[in-house]
């Protein structure tokens, strides 16, 4: 017969082991949350912007290249089109339809216009989708925003796409965060002067402050057909090679990004030559 200590060290022995399994089974369940994957940024297609043909026979060597690598998804940072018609969206979609794996767009300044009004608004939600959105994949969430909403504020609509941006940051608990959008914050420095390319002082310090809150690990743009990786409090600021025209004299690409448990970093994947 055991005696009162016996039986106070066999709970505390049995209580230790459910410990460890329960920890086992937890410290398991987190490392399964980010199983190594990747997924494309492609940025300003704007078919029209080099050329009409020449952006689409870019746009569908881009595809090409995506279908061959083993990634999950891509991502395609604004201004898809150059001038924005029923016929230029139509083509993007045709072409951009031809990817094997999905896709997600973000409007840019091309797209539902520098100022966006209601009807542009309408418009690309018509034909394209929706404007902005979240998507939830192997442990992260990405946060497709419409930034041109935060360059030239629309106050109803605006405010609306505020309000679910930081609710959305808000509820997101045990997943890494990476934001999708069309215009840069900065370009060189967190405090310089607003101009076309980036976003107005008080709105950057505001969005920079909510990112760092909110553990960003990334924010993937556009619009400016040049190469920024910037950095801020340890988020990574991309905008990336176009697949149209550049302004730096880089080659046509895309970047390609990969996440792992522990790091999330992209590298350059040049376009190969194509005929039009």
């Amino acid at each position: 017969m055991m005696n009162s200590s016996g039986k106070k060290r066999n709970n505390r022995f049995t209580r230790l082991i459910l410990l460890v399994v329960f920890a086992g089974i937890f410290l398991a369940g987190c490392a399964q949350e980010t199983p190594p994957f990747s997924f494309v940024q492609l940025c300003d297609p704007q078919l029209g912007m080099g050329g009409y043909e020449h952006d689409k026979a870019a746009l569908r060597q881009a595809v090409k290249q995506v279908n061959e690598l083993d990634c999950d998804f891509a991502v395609v940072c604004g201004d898809l089109v150059h001038h924005a018609a029923d016929s230029s969206f139509r083509d993007f979609l045709d072409i951009i339809g031809e990817c094997e794996v999905p896709c997600y767009f973000v409007p840019g300044n091309h797209d539902v216009g520098r100022e966006p009004t209601e009807e542009r608004l309408a418009w690309y939600r018509q034909v394209i989708g929706e404007d902005y959105y979240s998507f939830d994949h192997k442990g992260f969430r990405f946060i497709a925003v419409n930034s041109p909403l935060w360059k030239s504020p629309l106050e109803e609509e605006t405010g609306k796409h505020d309000r679910w941006f930081e609710n959305l940051l808000e509820e997101t608990e045990r997943q890494r965060i990476v934001v999708v959008g069309h215009y840069p914050l900065f370009i060189k420095d967190p405090g310089e002067e607003e101009n076309y390319s980036n976003l107005s002082v008080s709105k950057r310090t505001a969005l920079l402050d909510l990112f760092a809150d909110h553990d960003v690990e990334a924010y993937l743009t556009g619009h400016r057909h040049e190469t920024l990786l910037n950095e801020y409090q340890g988020i990574q600021l991309v905008t990336g090679e176009t697949t149209s025209k550049n302004f730096d004299d880089r080659p046509l690409g895309f970047r390609l990004w990969s996440a792992s448990p522990d790091t999330l970093t992209h590298r350059f994947v040049k376009l190969q030559p194509f005929e039009y």
